[in-house]
């Protein structure tokens, strides 16, 4: 469904991903995995057409993404979940979430993708007329998540969504992660917990100086000397 080949992308004069290449298949949850600064964020930055690329090829089946601006790239089915979760912390619950659904087929779905979000994350149902930035961080990932499904996403791009969260609040969101890749929703997941990133996706990159360096499924990646060494601390 989504492929990436040879992607070159950074900030400036610095180059943050110099080859990329990974595919993403119909119903798969993937882990993108490596340090702080391998170039995980920029490659969900570059899919999501928030930085331009500057060598390689982006394809959603088969049709370029390259050189689209963002709102096109959500028309055509990618949704972008940032690190950092940036809530619109003076917007209440429900318009937070209807701010994801600015695409024409997501606006004529809106009442119905609404109550399956609401379905999907109960919490979000009882807070739904609070402040956004009343909320916890396990609420505001959750929020920001269902902003993104708003948008009725063929992939959900996913960067750190455990981020900063205690470790019972990070097991619900990988718990309702889980249950989005189920009903369907294709993810890319960039997750420093790598142990559950390997845990919950069916296939890995790992991502080291902007470069791809390995690749696998779980099991492979799980039993990988490197992987082990300075990802597991084993």
């Amino acid at each position: 469904m989504l492929r990436l080949e040879a992607v070159a992308a950074g900030y400036g004069d610095l180059l943050a991903v110099r080859s990329v290449s990974l595919e993403v298949e119909a119903g798969e949850c993937v882990a993108l995995i490596g340090a702080n600064g391998a170039g995980k964020t920029t490659t969900l930055r570059a899919i999501s057409g928030l930085l331009p690329l500057r060598g390689g090829r982006i394809t959603l089946d088969g049709r370029a993404l390259a050189g689209l601006d963002a709102r096109a790239v959500v028309e055509s089915g990618v949704a972008h979940v940032p690190e950092g979760r940036e809530v619109f912390p003076s917007l209440t619950v429900r318009e937070n979430l209807e701010m994801g659904a600015q695409g024409r087929a997501a606006r004529a779905a809106r009442r119905e993708t609404l109550e399956e979000v609401f379905g999907l994350f109960p919490r979000l149902l009882e807070r739904a007329e609070q402040v956004a930035g009343t909320l916890s961080g396990g609420e505001q990932q959750m929020l920001a998540i269902g902003r993104g499904l708003m948008a009725r996403p063929r992939v959900l791009l996913l960067d750190e969504p455990s981020l900063g969260l205690a470790p019972l609040a990070a097991r619900g969101i990988f718990e309702i992660v889980e249950a989005v890749n189920r009903r369907g929703t294709t993810i890319l997941l960039v997750e420093q917990n790598v142990r559950q990133a390997l845990a919950l996706c069916h296939r890995g990159y790992v991502v080291e100086n902007g470069e791809v360096t390995l690749a696998g499924s779980r099991r492979e990646l799980l039993a990988s000397a490197h992987v082990r060494r300075a990802y597991l601390g084993l």
